[in-house]
């Protein structure tokens, strides 16, 4: 038993399937996208598809940042134990699941609807270079975290398009995808601080750097958006009156939550911990849908 366990530890660490907070946030806004689209609830079936092809792209995502960054995680405090960057795992042998991934992706895209697929694969297609090329983007670009908020905003995308059959511009769904793209550039602004020192002794760019002393204001002013942009949508959707007080709890704690980073003395853990509430405010804004769609039924 400890033989087994020994054996999958790296790849369950590779995959960060030990600590899912990282895989439950993206699944988050794509429980947005499927209860604010016009057929809400979504179907069982519907349900388990974009949660499995989202834990794929998840991990797929994930592999594609180690492999891109195994020469430097190795010299960052927070990443130097990662699989790859340890040796735990070879780089051929990540690639290969990488691959396997990214065909469980395609595989969950090609059992969609026939009236929805087309239109599914297109946009997957779409998202694959963002997100194959988004780990490099700390290497070229002052604001990485843009190029993943633009990565993430495919999780509000393709679900509305699995569960509409069409991507027809309207209020819920610009206001669901602007809301992900805002929340995504906040809070991880904030999991890049963590970083900071080690990114610029690395010569590595982050929002977190390229902002300075005006991260913390950035994140709160992305927060407020988020809850605005999200209220958009809920209001456009005609949601049960009972989800704006899910709405304005999580408004609130958003705030409250970026107070512990204007300390000077913010470790690491305290980081962490923000990036964990999102994934808390993010479901509770998810349940307050939820909640709402199914009294409005």
């Amino acid at each position: 038993m400890d033989s087994i366990r020994e054996r999958l530890g790296p790849w369950l660490e590779l995959l960060r399937w030990t600590k899912p907070t990282g895989r439950l946030i993206l699944l988050i806004p794509a429980g947005w996208s499927l209860w604010l689209s016009p057929s809400a609830p979504p179907g069982l079936d519907l349900l388990l598809q974009i949660v499995v092809g989202g834990l794929a792209v998840s991990g797929a995502g994930c592999i594609a940042n180690d492999l891109w960054d195994r020469r430097f995680d190795g010299r960052v405090e927070r990443t130097k134990q990662r699989p790859l960057a340890r040796g735990a795992i070879r780089p051929t042998s990540a690639l290969v699941l990488l691959i396997v991934l990214l065909s469980l992706s395609l595989a969950v895209v090609l059992s969609l609807d026939e009236a929805s697929r087309q239109l599914c694969l297109l946009l997957s297609i779409g998202a694959l270079p963002a997100i194959l090329l988004y780990p490099s983007a700390k290497r070229w670009f002052a604001y990485p975290q843009a190029v993943l908020a633009f990565c993430w905003g495919f999780a509000v995308l393709i679900p509305w398009a699995a569960a509409e059959r069409s991507l027809t511009l309207q209020p819920a769904l610009i206001g669901c995808w602007l809301a992900t793209l805002l929340w995504t550039f906040g809070f991880d602004t904030v999991y890049a601080m963590a970083d900071r020192r080690d990114d610029a002794l690395i010569g590595l760019n982050s929002s977190a750097l390229s902002l300075g002393n005006r991260a913390v204001v950035t994140v709160r002013a992305c927060y407020v958006l988020t809850v605005v942009a999200l209220g958009v949508a809920a209001a456009s959707a005609g949601v049960h009156p009972l989800f704006w007080i899910f709405w304005l709890g999580a408004s609130l704690l958003m705030q409250i939550s970026c107070q512990s980073l204007n300390h000077r003395n913010a470790t690491m853990a305290s980081f962490g911990l923000h990036f964990r509430r999102q994934v808390q405010l993010g479901s509770l804004l998810l349940l307050g849908l939820i909640v709402s769609r199914g009294l409005s039924g």
